[in-house]
């Protein structure tokens, strides 16, 4: 008799923590628990014990623990990292301050970029000078370096950031400076240099890099000892692994190194849920729109893959990346799934402004004290409250019963925060509510495709998230998009795209050349000597897939684009592969070519993956049985459409046969929205599929 296994995977949000189980036999299993600020440890150990309950087993039976948390893109938002110091060149205290000629917001003159992590006072400058080969032009003043050490010991800085210039040839004074501050400063201050974290060119990214590395490695660290401690107390022996930004897990002991890794953990594993759970679905062209309590993110996959980025900015109201909208945010030059990011969530509060205008976040009423309606402290009126008056949310209670709503106070929360102050009603208030939490969210949707060159309507939008599924219709109205589907498991899909993840290592080095065939060999050299070090560091008994990236543009472009190198040694056609796939992402990005132009090699990067020991696959969901009972209350789609007697299904009432709108569909982890101008229908992978009523009406087949 074959033996089950299973694995399990949790995911900590700023309202709920998410727990999700999948069999060796296909079998989901999902919790959805209130996180625990205080202790987020609580939170997962909850959820861990709900499903352990319902399989029978000990919480500590489960050998691995996969994991995504925002606990390093918070500590940023929130300006809750460590107290930081910077450790530069000579001439180059403030490279923080002047960043890129970058003006994200054209039309306000009175706009101020974010401050530093690190302030002015905790900026040092020691004497040293590299050019741009490696070569010393200055030797390093050792005593200057010893000077600074001391001079951060007392000012009681908890993290320090060396960044040097030209060092990503050269790492020597980096090095031996990181070896003078530990000597210095107390043992348990993070120190991490730039030749570790972001051997590459490009002053300010570079240092920016470091820098958020730096912040937040104190407060990942503790985070993950603390959660490795009260797992072990609960009886968990197993390993631990985290997602990575770039969809790919690690283990926590190697993530504390490289924190600045896991700055978009969460996000990233949605997406690689939705690349792999899609694609089997016959879905390859998607964009993801991931909607929890705090802030809603989008991501665009093409041909089924992710689409990934390394110029990224974390923060400044908007994390993205784009080469057309930036200078708001912190630059983090690593390895990113492209998410884009707004504080516009269920949790996020409504307000209206000093103008009179109606505003939504990014303050969050996060886990406590929650919406209104959860009856738990809070008064402020959200995105909850609004979307429990419009009667898309069960009035008296979440998640199965295990989260109470009180109606009543979301309404008198509406009133105080819109309708006295704006002289409107209830129902009109709350509408207004909701379209502007989707206005606000489509700034990240066109973050990932109009502002990338790609066209919304081309591509089917993968609701998930909590709250995805209310808002994923209306959403894609305003988009143009034709089709919505809403997966198994949404709102937990988080942690069910930790499960079908790949255990990865990258890293990359600057090889600036020009691309021409008698480089050929250089480059594989440079590859292979970087795939050693990878797999040097990997240290695993099986072997790995390797893959190669380079990072390329035209002589003189002040940005690069990435694209994949074709398998198999490097040689003259390889190279010209890869001009012909530079200009073809270059046509997709930007709209022209430059026929003259000489194409420079800037980085590459190897990437390491292992994937699943059983292939991932999800054939059924714990709970999705033919049960139910329809039901009917009162919902309203808004001026046009009124308030209309709404029935209220489970996801298995619907049939392959497609069903006319309005319809709202309640689970354990969310509530899904069908509009009165939409047909929906469950397709043979037990999504939900909704067309929209600006297309010729589908048959139910996809």
């Amino acid at each position: 008799m074959q033996t089950i296994d299973y694995r399990i995977a949790a995911d900590i949000g700023g309202t709920f923590t998410d727990v999700a189980c999948l069999s060796s036999e296909g079998m989901l299993i999902t919790a959805k628990v209130p996180s625990t600020p205080h202790d987020y440890a609580e939170g997962i150990l909850v959820g861990i014990r709900q499903i352990a309950d319902q399989l029978g087993m000990a919480a500590g039976s489960f050998g691995q623990l996969l994991h995504a948390s925002t606990i390093a893109t918070n500590a940023i938002l929130e300006s809750k990292g460590a107290k930081t110091g910077l450790v530069t060149t000579e001439g180059f205290r403030d490279v923080l301050e002047l960043r890129r000629i970058r003006v994200p917001r054209l039309y306000e003159p009175l706009y101020e970029k974010p401050q530093p992590l690190v302030p002015r006072r905790h900026r040092h400058e020691v004497s040293e000078r590299l050019d741009a080969r490696g070569a010393v032009v200055q030797p390093l003043d050792e005593a200057g370096a010893r000077a600074v050490g001391r001079a951060l010991a007392q000012a009681g800085v908890e993290a320090v950031a060396i960044c040097f210039l030209h060092s990503y040839v050269n790492p020597e004074h980096e090095r031996r400076v990181a070896q003078i501050l530990r000597e210095e400063l107390p043992e348990d201050c993070f120190i991490c240099a730039s030749c570790d974290v972001l051997p590459e060119m490009r002053e300010y990214e570079r240092t920016s890099t470091t820098v958020v590395n730096a912040y937040v490695g104190p407060v990942v660290r503790t985070y993950l000892e603390k959660l490795v401690q009260r797992l072990e107390a609960a009886g968990f022996d197993g390993n631990v692994l985290m997602m990575q930004s770039s969809g790919g897990l690690l283990d926590v002991a190697q993530v504390q190194e490289r924190p600045a890794t896991v700055v978009e953990s969460g996000p990233a594993a949605g997406v690689v849920g939705a690349a792999r759970l899609g694609m089997a679905a016959g879905y390859g062209d998607i964009i993801t729109f991931d909607m929890g309590g705090t802030t809603a993110k989008a991501s665009l996959i093409q041909d089924g893959r992710v689409t990934a980025t390394d110029d990224y900015e974390v923060g400044g109201g908007i994390s993205m990346s784009s080469a057309l909208a930036k200078g708001g945010g912190y630059a983090l030059r690593l390895p990113i799934i492209d998410v884009s990011e707004v504080g516009a969530g269920g949790g996020s509060v409504v307000r209206i402004d000093a103008g009179g205008v109606l505003k939504i976040g990014p303050e969050s009423m996060g886990a406590v004290p929650g919406p209104a309606c959860y009856d738990k402290g809070g008064k402020q009126a959200t995105v909850t409250d609004a979307n429990v008056a419009l009667g898309y949310l069960n009035p008296v209670a979440l998640a199965a019963g295990t989260v109470p709503v009180n109606a009543d106070l979301a309404k008198e929360a509406i009133r105080q925060a819109v309708c006295e102050p704006a002289g409107i009603d209830l129902l009109e208030a709350a509408y207004g509510i909701h379209r502007v939490a989707n206005a606000t969210m489509m700034r990240a949707v066109k973050a990932v495709s109009t502002y990338r060159g790609r066209n919304p309507r081309d591509f089917t939008l993968l609701a998930f998230g909590g709250n995805g599924g209310m808002h994923a219709a209306a959403l894609a109205r305003e988009l143009t998009i034709g089709r919505v589907i809403v997966p198994p498991g949404a709102g937990v899909f988080s942690a069910v795209g930790l499960l079908v993840a790949d255990y990865e290592m990258g890293r990359s080095v600057s090889l600036p050349l020009l691309l021409s065939d008698d480089q050929a060999s250089v480059l594989e050299t440079a590859f292979c000597d970087l795939e050693a070090s990878v797999l040097s560091d990997m240290a695993c008994d099986q072997s790995p897939v390797l893959s190669r990236f380079v990072q390329l543009r035209y002589k003189g472009q002040g940005s690069e684009l990435g694209v994949a190198v074709p398998p198999g040694a490097v040689v003259a056609q390889t190279m010209q592969q890869l001009v012909q796939g530079f200009e073809a992402e270059h046509k997709r990005s930007y709209g022209y070519l430059n026929d003259n132009g000489l194409i420079e090699l800037v980085t590459i990067r190897v990437v390491a993956s292992l994937p699943p020991a059983r292939a991932p696959r999800v054939s059924r969901v714990a709970g999705l049985g033919e049960g139910g009972e329809e039901t009917t209350r009162n919902a309203y789609f808004g001026a046009a459409s009124g308030l209309l007697e709404t029935p209220v299904i489970t996801r298995m009432m619907l049939t392959d046969t497609p069903r006319q709108g309005p319809l709202i569909v309640e689970e354990y982890e969310g509530t899904t929205v069908v509009p009165p101008d939409c047909q929906a229908w469950r397709d043979t992978h037990n999504n939900i599929v909704i067309q929209l009523g600006t297309e010729e009406p589908h048959d139910g087949r996809v």
